[in-house]
């Protein structure tokens, strides 16, 4: 495939549509509201599934659409179509009809940006189809040769590349090229009889060539082979309440559940977080900084700009225990009277933007980790998570460790399976006791869901000591 000159040519094609009649159909459709625009998009994505010596899946597919939102006041309609075409907008406008006059202030458009924090190369057409399914075999057969007890291996390779353009009825025009990669590997392990999995995944926003380094995927063999085997050896979790040691880096995804989306503007625009009302508040134990950043260079969660076209930022949610800001979209920012954070973010154009988390993560500290393991007289350090769930309004949790073990007297000892960490997001802020001065970001996995929309995301933290959380479990505690 042949990457044409500009790559809004995949949006303006076949005479259809060009850039100067979509400014024109737009600021007709969309001018008599307090916000709104023409979010436009073509993406390619690929995925290849190799398991049990073969390639099971191999998909390719391509799509282009655009969906078009009027906003007035806090009622929104919106419309999509996957043919981008001016008579494919107008006939989405009549939507926009059920919307009143605006009355609000208009907050104008975002500020302009020429920021790129990732390559703007098509991943999926610079590497050739069979080096792709090539790697997959060179993982399945270097695992297998790792260790004997090696039975089972899935290597799973996928990438996207999408093409947006944002398009306002004051005439602002916003373009971003965004690639994705990822790369997982599975492993099951099986020692007299017993049968336990590993698994682990690296990717971002670059290129495959970083994947197809030797180094790298070897090392997501190591490490899921090493969680495979530590699980072979693992003893059923205690139950009760317990001291718990948070690794760094993947363990920020029960941050970001926990208290990630009690943080988000519009819940705590209509009152329903368990963070509503409390800017300035005391809200965690002094130290804890937790901050949302989607201008990070390459990193799964970042964007260039939001989906509404604001460039993305650092933004600082808890500084010190205190409750400073929540992140924002456009709608959910002017309803509230303050500035959009480039949080607007959505799944595809057939979905409208809402106030969505990019990396969030908290900062370092001070303390050394090895320090904050011997302050752990009887408790568990997890170092690994799988799945959860959180109850916005509470800020209630339960997550299921993927590696984990006990801890007495400061020592590591056996690992255990089975554990769950029950709690809620504020009540686990106010009780960190110890924070690490070795903050890690994942390895570029995170997918979060809301609203039935899914997106890329980020986390990270340091290794966090926490006094006092309800491990689920199936042994009683000693």
């Amino acid at each position: 495939m042949t990457m044409p000159t500009d790559p809004r040519s995949f949006l303006y094609r076949n005479d259809m549509l060009d850039p100067d009649r979509a400014k024109k159909v737009v600021a007709e459709t969309l001018g008599g509201g307090d916000d709104g625009e023409l979010y436009m998009q073509y993406i390619s994505s690929e995925a290849f599934a190799f398991d049990d010596g073969r390639l099971k899946t191999a998909d390719y597919s391509t799509e282009a659409g655009f969906g078009l939102r009027g906003v007035s006041g806090e009622t929104t309609a919106f419309a999509h179509a996957n043919e981008i075409s001016e008579a494919a907008i107008r006939r989405a406008a009549e939507t926009m009809q059920l919307l009143q006059p605006g009355k609000m202030a208009n907050q104008g458009p975002p500020r302009p940006t020429n920021v790129a924090l990732y390559t703007q190369d098509d991943p999926l057409t610079l590497v050739p189809f069979a080096k792709k399914v090539a790697l997959c075999e060179q993982i399945d057969a270097a695992a297998r040769a790792r260790d004997p007890r090696v039975c089972q291996v899935t290597a799973a390779l996928s990438g996207s590349w999408s093409v947006v353009e944002i398009v306002r009825p004051d005439g602002f025009v916003a373009t971003d090229i965004r690639p994705l990669v990822r790369l997982n590997v599975s492993i099951v392990a099986e020692e007299n009889g017993r049968r336990e999995s590993g698994y682990f995944g690296m990717g971002g926003r670059y290129l495959y060539e970083r994947l197809f380094e030797p180094e790298a995927w070897n090392r997501a063999i190591d490490e899921a082979l090493a969680q495979a085997l530590v699980n072979l050896e693992s003893e059923p979790a205690p139950a009760g309440e317990m001291t718990v040691l948070l690794g760094p880096g993947w363990p920020g995804v029960l941050l970001h559940e926990a208290i990630g989306h009690g943080l988000e503007g519009d819940f705590n625009r209509k009152g329903t977080s368990a963070f509503s009302g409390r800017i300035g508040e005391q809200v965690a134990a002094p130290g804890v900084t937790v901050v949302d950043d989607g201008s990070m260079g390459e990193r799964r969660g970042s964007l260039s700009i939001d989906d509404e076209g604001t460039p993305t930022g650092e933004t600082v949610l808890i500084e010190d225990g205190k409750l400073k800001g929540y992140m924002q979209d456009r709608l959910n920012a002017r309803l509230m009277g303050v500035e959009p954070t480039g949080n607007g973010r959505r799944e595809s154009f057939a979905h409208a933007p809402m106030p969505r988390m990019t990396n969030t993560f908290m900062r370092s500290g001070n303390d050394d980790p090895q320090e904050l393991l011997s302050r752990v007289k009887d408790g568990i350090y997890a170092k690994s998570f799988g799945g959860g769930q959180v109850d916005i309004t509470s800020g209630k949790f339960v997550f299921a460790c993927t590696e984990a073990y006990r801890v007495r007297n400061g020592k590591i000892g056996a690992p255990i399976k089975g554990a769950t960490l029950i709690g809620d997001g504020p009540t686990v802020l106010t009780k960190v006791t110890g924070i690490g001065n070795d903050l890690a970001l994942d390895e570029g996995i995170g997918i979060c869901g809301k609203a039935g929309q899914s997106i890329p995301a980020g986390v990270g933290q340091p290794t966090l000591l926490v006094d006092g959380l309800t491990v689920g479990g199936t042994a009683a505690a000693a």
